[in-house]
């Protein structure tokens, strides 16, 4: 077993918050579930659990500097060597009764009750399951599966605690906790804002000249949305209700359509002959008036990095 600093790659004197730092980076790179198809991923994932229970833990820290335990948490012992005549380094005879006070002394040490300590996971979801919820798993450095349950509404980078979940005490402590964080995958036509959700919607001339009804993709499901005849891109829609459930101020946000005006694929001969006569009947401005010539004819020029 690899020196706990070396496992986590910091330095002897780094500080709680860089250990954490450095172990929450590896177990996203380390997690099985990251790499299915390496054998050895479990082994490397279970070797810095094992680092950062030590070296998390102030007591235990402590005690492995010091060299009263080894990498993987056993107790050292330190036995003082002996002369061949039965003395001890201090010259006394062997007392046949100390080996029996020491065994008695160790007996009562086992009935200590030791709490068990707390483990880091990541587990990576999708925008759906985190904004509407989900039951995962995710494998334990044991090799078991645990149970997450992910609630609606759940953010990127929070962290569940699952109590009882983390490493068995030892003589009857209690066991630690499992801290679990959710990292959310970002969406192709989802975003998050808050609790409200926007998507841009692509929508074709026709639809927004005349107007039309549409079927729009919503985190509950399609719903119909009317569109406006005289629309245009960039205008947004509402959808009310129909953004991310928030259980604590027992309110729904809301999702927000940006329309997005898309010309066919294909050069339409009546669209061309259409514009081209639009464009000699209405010159109007797009652009505003900040982007027209001066007077003298001549457009300012504009310093660029």
């Amino acid at each position: 077993m690899r020196d706990p600093y070396d496992t986590l790659g910091v330095a002897r004197n780094a500080s709680a918050q860089a250990i954490k730092k450095a172990y929450r980076k590896l177990a996203r790179e380390l997690h099985p579930d990251s790499s299915p198809d390496n054998p050895k991923a479990e082994d490397r994932f279970k070797d810095l659990s094992t680092a950062y229970d030590i070296i998390s833990d102030e007591d235990k820290r402590g005690r492995y500097d010091r060299g009263e335990i080894d990498a993987m948490g056993n107790t050292v012992n330190h036995r003082r060597s002996q002369h061949p005549g039965g003395y001890n380094q201090r010259g006394r005879a062997h007392n046949p009764f100390e080996d029996f006070f020491k065994r008695q002394g160790t007996r009562r040490n086992n009935s200590l009750r030791i709490d068990g300590s707390d483990v880091s996971y990541s587990l990576k979801v999708d925008f759906i399951d985190a904004a509407l919820g989900a039951n995962k798993t995710v494998s334990m450095t044991n090799g078991k599966r645990l149970a997450v349950s992910i609630p609606a509404g759940t953010k990127n980078a929070q962290v569940l605690r699952l109590k009882g979940q983390g490493m068995d005490g030892i003589g009857g402590g209690k066991n630690g906790d499992a801290h679990v964080e959710i990292l959310v995958k970002p969406d192709e036509l989802f975003r998050r804002d808050g609790d409200d959700v926007h998507v841009e919607l692509p929508v074709s001339l026709p639809e927004v000249v005349l107007g039309a009804s549409i079927e729009v993709p919503t985190i509950h499901g399609p719903v119909k949305l009317n569109i406006k005849a005289g629309s245009n891109t960039g205008n947004i829609l509402r959808l009310k209700g129909k953004g991310i459930e928030n259980k604590k101020k027992k309110t729904k946000g809301n999702q927000f359509v940006t329309l997005k005006v898309v010309l066919p694929k294909t050069h339409d001969k009546e669209l061309i002959d259409f514009a081209t006569k639009m464009a000699d009947k209405n010159d109007y401005d797009v652009r505003g008036v900040g982007l027209k010539p001066k007077s003298d004819g001549r457009s300012k020029k504009t310093k660029t990095d």
